[in-house]
This record gives C-alpha cells, sequence and structure tokens, in this order.
C-alpha cells in the first residue's frame, strides 16, 4: 500500500490573492499543485505528495480559501469562482515558473481546476481533474437527467442558514466522518487517527460555514444561469486527464462521458477508477500511477 511520508512534508504561510493560505510542500522540481474538495483540506493527498517528490515534483496541496488553517473571508460572495481562480492563479504564478505548473483539483478542487484552465490557460500546463464535472456539463446533466438532480439533493440543503454548519461541526465534526465513511471511502485508508484530523479541520473557527459558502454561491450562479465571471465559454486546450471514481454516490457517471466532454476540452483523456467518490484515498497506487504516467509523458 502507498505510503506517507510525514518527515518529508514542510507546513507554510503565504499571502496569495491578498489572502492568508496555508499549504503543505514536498520534494523539489516542477510544481504540481494540488487542490482538494469538500469537506477535506490538504491531508486529501496525503498519499499523493510522496509519490510526486519521488518522481522530481515539487508538491503543493493548499488548504484552499476558508479552509482549515487558511484565511476565512467573511460573506457568500468571497466564495464565488471569480475568487476561487484568482487565488489559484496566483499560487501558480508565484509557486510555480513563468509557465505557471501542473494543476490537479479533486472535486470542489477540481471544479476550481476546471475554471481556472479555462480563465489562465498560459498557467496550466497540464490539468488533471479527479471526480468533479466539467461546470457545462454538469449543468447540462442536471437539467436533463433526474438521477444527478437527486444526486445533488445536498445542495439544495447547504443553502439553509445555520442547520447546516451545525450538523457538519457537530459532536466535534462527527458528521464529516459519517459522510466519508458512509459514502464509500475505503475503511483501510481512513484510520481513527486520519478522520479525527478531518474533524479537526472542519470544527477550526469558522470553517464549516466557508466551506458551506462555496455551495451557496454556486447556488446563486446556478439561479443566474450558471454565469460566473466574463461568462465567456472557452474551451480547455491543455493535455487534461479526467480520473473519475465509479461509485460516486454525489454525481451521476454522465458527467464523465469522454464524447461529451470533448465538446469543451479536446485535448481529453478519461480514466475510470474502482473507487468511490474519494478516489486518490481509495485507490492511491491506481492514482498515482496514472497521475505520475500523465504528468511525464511528452505531448508535444
Amino acid at each position: 500500500m502507498t505510503e506517507q511520508a510525514t518527515e518529508a512534508w514542510t507546513h507554510h504561510e503565504a499571502i496569495f490573492n491578498g489572502l492568508r493560505f496555508h499549504y503543505v510542500s514536498q520534494g523539489e522540481g516542477p510544481l504540481v499543485l494540488l487542490l482538494h474538495g469538500f469537506p477535506e483540506f490538504w491531508f486529501s493527498w496525503r498519499f499523493q505528495l510522496p509519490a510526486l517528490a519521488a518522481a522530481g515534483f515539487r508538491a503543493v496541496a493548499v488548504d484552499l480559501r476558508g479552509y482549515n488553517l487558511s484565511e476565512k473571508p467573511q460573506g457568500v460572495g468571497s466564495y464565488d469562482t471569480k475568487h476561487l481562480v484568482a487565488d489559484t492563479a496566483a499560487m501558480l504564478r508565484e509557486l510555480g515558473s513563468e509557465e505557471g505548473g501542473y494543476l490537479v483539483g479533486h472535486d470542489w478542487g477540481g471544479v476550481i481546476a476546471w475554471h481556472t484552465a479555462r480563465h489562465h490557460p498560459e498557467l496550466v500546463k497540464k490539468l488533471v481533474v479527479l471526480n468533479a464535472p466539467h461546470p457545462d456539463r454538469y449543468l447540462e446533466v442536471l437539467r436533463k437527467m433526474p438521477a444527478q438532480l437527486l444526486k445533488a439533493y445536498y445542495i439544495a440543503f447547504f443553502q439553509l442558514p445555520w442547520l447546516p454548519e451545525r450538523l457538519l461541526t457537530f459532536g466535534n465534526g462527527t458528521a464529516v466522518e459519517m459522510a466519508l465513511r458512509g459514502s464509500g471511502i475505503d475503511a483501510a485508508h481512513l484510520s481513527a487517527a486520519e478522520a479525527r484530523q478531518y474533524r479537526e479541520a472542519i470544527t477550526q473557527p469558522g470553517a464549516a460555514t466557508a466551506a458551506l459558502n462555496y455551495y451557496r454561491s454556486m447556488g446563486r450562479r446556478i439561479l443566474m444561469g450558471g454565469r460566473s465571471g466574463n461568462g465567456k465559454r472557452r474551451s480547455i486546450e491543455m493535455p487534461t486527464l479526467l480520473l473519475w471514481g465509479i461509485h460516486d454516490v454525489a454525481l451521476d457517471s454522465s458527467n464523465a462521458e469522454y464524447e461529451e466532454l470533448r465538446r469543451w476540452v479536446p485535448n481529453l483523456r478519461v480514466e475510470p477508477i474502482n473507487a468511490s467518490h474519494w478516489v486518490q484515498v481509495d485507490a492511491p497506487d491506481e492514482v498515482n500511477a496514472k497521475l505520475l504516467a500523465f504528468l511525464t509523458e511528452d505531448t508535444a
């Protein structure tokens, strides 16, 4: 099984896009920026950090704005996609080379990665997304497929004030551990000590509200027709890999259909993996092998 390498992790704080961020790095070489999802934090990449470092990359796993030890700006509007993209672009510029780096995102981190690649292609050498639907395809699936609408019930619940926060933080974050285990994560890859770290991250002051504000901002955006930023629908031209855990309980597999996605991502590869939504934790060896093969292959 893939091992963690905690002694090689270095913790940092830095200002990007005017906010203070916490991130963890390992290794030296070209930048691979790792963006986590909900309700996680940098630790969700614990199996990828050492593998990337051993392959000659500088792996950086960040706590997204509002999460864990990163700064938590107030208000739903602070979590609009345009701000999340600006955060990521600043990290790629300042931590990477003049050409940015390689961008990897899971869940909400994948959503941010899709948008960043579309609006800042000059900063993304290659794009890797794990169980996060392309924004345009997701809206299409929501509108056309009742199965996905039913699976997205939690997004409607998260629009409510205060109650979702109470649920997430109840019992010192027990609900987060229950959500992870109840949605199919491999118990062998989530020990009690590891689950405790997830609970501690979501119960940081203000973290639950910040994490939920991602969904509240998205809810407003959907009501406005799905447009964000400058509203342009650019295609994503750089080499792109979509890794998809096929047992995802929240996202319908139609979100990962190659022929549909090629309309927006012509240079795309889709790799299904026998795993849950938490694919990089469930199947770390397979994810690492596919990730490294993609990042190191010559696509010129």
